[in-house]
């Protein structure tokens, strides 16, 4: 688990982030 505590969190960030930029640009296209 100490690899996901590290990277692990930065990618389920920027995947969320992701999500929400797609999401954003669905509802408003």
């Amino acid at each position: 688990m100490g690899y996901y505590n590290g990277n692990g969190f930065a990618l389920i960030l920027v995947l969320f982030i992701l999500l929400v930029i797609i999401g954003c640009s669905c509802f408003n296209g």
